[in-house]
């Protein structure tokens, strides 16, 4: 039975009244109002619980999350036992790429390495940045990823104080990634994490951020409920990969919303493979002309893991263009969901968009819903899309054992290159290997 709507949020508010008594209590009052003000609404909203009639959360029942004893971290995760070796598993860079590190939702100083930056770009801490002072926090915290009408953004930003915070000047490029690690340890078992990233790239900047979660031990069991802002600023182009390794016991919701500036240039591929019920929300918005944004992810599911996208390209203006492909691979009792729409608004033209979404089923009791949209209110566009599932092609097993390999090599070989597609667009190279290890680790364990 579901508990009721107070009996789901009264732990999360209790816990947010103990924090804003405690330790959120030196941050500035603009950062205290967004709290507050995102906790009554979270208090109003709940959690969706509710299916029938609501699209967004038609094909995937949280109510695990609710049932399960999650509860907030409220305690300093300074004692967490993890070292520095620990974290090379996850980093593939090792210490030429800038490394960020949080534990169980706390930023951890001693396990990041920022190394050298280009003058005036800022990776750090986003509660240190917040008491450091500046405009850039205040002017884009909570702006983007708006928390009125969704209760997990709205929990996120109730309890919005330790978290990242990466600011790129104008004209700064970043030759190595910045790489931010989200881990969850033992002390962190059935803790609810709320980790929080902000993006801020100013005009005619080149920059990559990889973001993995990830868990230090298979039978650790949480959730986790992040939120990350990104602004790509006029002329600039960023490439984000993130990469979601949790073990099978861990339950996530990522918010994702972009902001892409004038002929600025957007890619993003995301990576899933572990999780018992993951959601990734990305919601990119098209507001300069000349913007453009790629959009790729792939997801490799068995077991009864639950994976599910939705995407939302919102062209604001025209002259804006918009790419997005994403393949999975199901075995097992599992189940993807992918819902991507496209907005062009009145006005919009030239708007060039194109998405797809494809899924290769390994059993006959793995399941995949797919539901493209667009909503267009302008006549001048080009835009299209397309989803497909199926199972591997007999013929396409056939040609290959007639060229000497035998059936099990040949249907590895035809899985591994759909997957290849995804892959293959991640255009940092030490990325795109680690992460083709990954997969192919994931692949041989299928």
């Amino acid at each position: 039975m579901v508990q009721s709507k107070s009996s789901q949020t009264k732990k999360y508010i209790d816990a947010q009244h103990t924090l804003e008594s405690n330790g959120y209590g030196h941050d500035p009052e603009w950062l205290r109002s967004i709290r507050g003000s995102a906790l009554s609404r979270f208090s109003e909203l709940g959690f969706p619980t509710k299916r029938r009639g609501n699209e967004e959360w038609k094909y995937t029942d949280i109510r695990p999350i609710v049932r399960l004893p999650f509860a907030p971290t409220i305690e300093s995760g300074d004692d967490d036992p993890v070292s520095a070796g620990q974290l090379d598993r996850w980093s593939p860079g090792g210490s030429a790429w800038h490394r960020v590190v949080m534990v169980n939702g706390r930023y951890r100083t001693d396990l990041s390495s920022i190394g050298d930056l280009p003058e005036g770009v800022q990776v750090t801490g986003l509660a240190e940045a917040v008491q450091a002072g500046g405009t850039t926090i205040a002017a884009n915290l909570g702006r983007l990823a708006a928390y009125d009408e969704d209760g997990f953004a709205a929990l996120n930003t109730a309890f919005v104080h330790e978290g990242v915070f990466i600011q790129i000047p104008d004209h700064a490029e970043l030759e190595q990634p910045i790489h931010v690690i989200f881990l969850v340890t033992a002390l962190g078992h059935e803790a609810a994490t709320q980790p929080r990233v902000l993006i801020v790239a100013g005009r005619d900047t080149r920059a990559t951020v990889v973001e993995t979660y990830a868990s230090l031990d298979d039978s650790i069991q949480t959730f986790t409920n992040s939120v990350t802002e990104v602004v790509v600023g006029a002329g600039s182009a960023l490439n984000r990969y993130t990469m979601q390794l949790q073990n099978e016991e861990t339950y996530g919701v990522a918010t994702t919303h972009v902001e892409v500036q004038e002929n600025a240039n957007f890619t993003s591929v995301y990576t899933d493979i572990g999780g018992a019920l993951i959601r990734n929300n990305l919601n990119v918005d098209m507001v300069g002309e000349g913007g453009y944004c790629t959009l790729n992810g792939s997801y490799i599911v068995s077991r009864s893991q639950h994976i599910d996208n939705q995407v939302i390209i919102d062209h604001k203006v025209g002259h804006t263009g918009a790419r997005e492909l994403y393949k999975g691979i199901l075995d097992g009792k599992s189940r993807s969901v992918f819902h991507g729409s496209i907005i062009v608004r009145e006005g919009a033209a030239k708007v060039d968009a194109l998405q797809e979404d494809k899924n290769l089923l390994l059993s006959n009791e793995a399941e995949a819903d797919t539901k493209p949209a667009f909503w267009i209110y302008c006549d001048d566009v080009r835009c299209g899309h397309g989803a497909a599932c199926g199972a591997i092609d007999d013929a396409a097993v056939f040609y290959l054992r007639s060229r000497g390999l035998d059936e099990e090599t040949a249907r590895q070989l035809l899985i591994r290159g759909f997957i290849a597609e995804i892959v293959d667009t991640i255009k940092h190279e030490e990325v795109r290997q680690h992460v083709d290890r990954l997969v192919s680790e994931k692949l041989n364990n299928l």
